[in-house]
């Protein structure tokens, strides 16, 4: 498979208005395969949401380059990542981001305003996604009649909605209980295996973690390991539809 994501000597620098600089990511070099599934690790600070921030176009790198599909997104202005963002990449947060008093389907559809979508389409890809996560019948529930595995897969579905090519997952499972964090990695194992959307998935928990096929761990804002995992974890879980 191409490469999707190249990323070379990508480098965070943040100053406090004074000379004080903090160095949050340092010559971070890596390539992701188009249908790959990696999970980024490391301690607190160590870089791994900044780095999720640059690699879904939601900052900026200090320097460094980041092709998207060959192209220099580094480059691009802002309009330019706005559109490659709404069109290409979906984003699933540990604290879910669904409007409180609207319904699933409503959550869902949120994107789809943002994008060039027919407008006439967007009721039927937002019910196919919420189908896809396994919550058919809570479509028109709102947020707080749901658990929060469920928020999760509201989050997802959300995410698919405008079927992007890359799915970022900033600790998926850090609010769930187990069993709920088990059904999230199985959704999501499954979106990589069966639709061939590439994850690239931020965690701390190695059982989460151990479900991607390759696993980078950073430190101190730089790479330490990059590595394959041998026994990926299998998604036995599944969701109720």
């Amino acid at each position: 498979m191409p490469n999707i994501i190249e990323v070379k000597n990508l480098r965070k620098s943040y100053t406090d208005g004074g000379e004080t600089t903090t160095v949050a990511l340092n010559k971070v070099s890596f390539d992701v395969r188009k249908g790959e599934f990696v999970a980024i690790m490391g301690p607190s600070g160590s870089g791994k949401s900044t780095l999720l921030h640059l690699l879904g176009l939601l900052d900026t790198p200090t320097s460094g380059s980041y092709h998207f599909h060959g192209k220099n997104v580094t480059a691009f202005t802002g309009d330019e990542l706005a559109d490659l963002r709404n069109r290409e990449l979906g984003f699933v947060f540990q604290s879910f981001n669904l409007l409180a008093r609207t319904s699933v389907i409503d959550n869902v559809k949120l994107p789809l305003y943002y994008s060039d979508i027919p407008e006439h389409e967007w009721d039927k890809r937002a019910r196919e996604a919420v189908e896809s996560v396994g919550l058919g019948r809570r479509m028109e529930h709102a947020q707080a009649e749901l658990s929060g595995g469920e928020r999760q897969r509201v989050a997802i579905a959300r995410a698919l909605v405008t079927d992007p090519e890359v799915i970022f997952a900033d600790e998926p499972t850090g609010n769930l209980d187990s069993k709920s964090g088990k059904t999230v990695m199985a959704i999501m194992q499954h979106l990589n295996e069966e639709h061939g959307k590439t994850i690239v998935l931020i965690t701390h928990e190695t059982s989460t973690a151990d479900h991607a096929e390759r696993i980078i761990r950073l430190i101190d804002g730089e790479i330490e390991s990059d590595v394959r995992v041998r026994n990926r974890l299998t998604a036995e879980d599944e969701f109720v539809k």
